[in-house]
């Protein structure tokens, strides 16, 4: 049975340093005056594309998005994605997983989740320079591997990551707004939905995981969503199981079993 493929963005790459736990990458050195394309792939960490300038497409979990000039592409573990970008783009490639940042304080765990809820993000050119000069300085860091750098990169990246929330937040125009406390039980419910949907199916299952009830749950997904959690369990179910369709040859029995269905008549049934 075989998995979706995780690799790194080029397949060129040599292992990073931490023990392939980070690393950042200049685009036009990357690009080496070539485009690059992939296959479809998954990976097991965090992916961070900010671009100056670009051209191309970029498909994440089946949603085709147009790679334009000030781009921010920010995906999270487990999502499935092939990336077309064109010579001539510019900006950084940042990678890590969460052995090298993961917040241990609750602010900062809930900044990297609101950071990461949306796939793309286009911002004005001021605001990504600023993102720029940040980035800059963490790849300064990673080559130059001074005393101390893995801390300092690990506190620059709380650095990016509170400005471009800002950012993100200055451009938002929504036609309603939700409290901070629903946008942040939502992330909560949309994160145990990515790591526990091959053993959780029931609603009650992720309301005792967030130490909610199944009634305050359903009022956070229909207040931020208008779904019910029910349809947004179904919904993760078909997406896991296309990126598996997508991106592996295994067969719909195999697929089933690893989405953990014992039955696959009924799986089928459901898909």
């Amino acid at each position: 049975m075989k998995s979706i493929p995780v690799r790194y963005i080029s397949t060129a790459q040599k292992e990073p340093d931490f023990s392939c736990n980070f690393s950042i990458r200049d685009i036009k050195e990357l690009l080496n005056g070539k485009d690059m394309v992939q296959e479809l792939h998954r990976h097991d960490f965090f992916f961070i594309l900010v671009l100056k300038k670009g051209a191309g497409y970029h498909e994440i979990d089946f949603t085709q998005y147009e790679v334009g000039n000030y781009s921010v592409f920010l995906m999270r573990p487990g999502q499935v994605h092939q990336l077309t970008l064109n010579a001539g783009s510019t900006g950084y490639l940042m990678q890590f997983n969460t052995d090298f940042y993961y917040p241990n304080d609750i602010a900062s765990a809930q900044l990297l989740r609101k950071a990461s809820n949306k796939n793309l993000c286009q911002l004005d050119a001021k605001r990504v320079k600023k993102l720029l000069i940040i980035l800059t300085y963490i790849f300064q860091e990673y080559i130059d591997k001074k005393e101390g750098y893995q801390e300092v990169i690990k506190s620059s990246l709380s650095i990016f990551f509170i400005e471009f929330v800002r950012h993100r937040q200055n451009k938002k125009i929504s036609s309603y707004d939700i409290s901070s406390y629903t946008q942040e039980q939502l992330e909560i419910f949309l994160d145990f939905l990515e790591t526990h949907i091959a053993t959780h199916k029931q609603v009650s299952q992720y309301a005792g995981l967030m130490y909610l009830s199944i009634y305050q749950l359903n009022a956070v997904t229909k207040a931020a969503l208008n779904k019910t959690p029910s349809e947004l369990i179904n919904e993760h179910i078909i997406l896991e199981a296309k990126r598996h369709l997508l991106a592996t040859s295994n067969l719909v029995n195999q697929i089933a079993d690893q989405l953990g269905y014992g039955d696959i008549s009924y799986f089928i049934r459901f898909f």
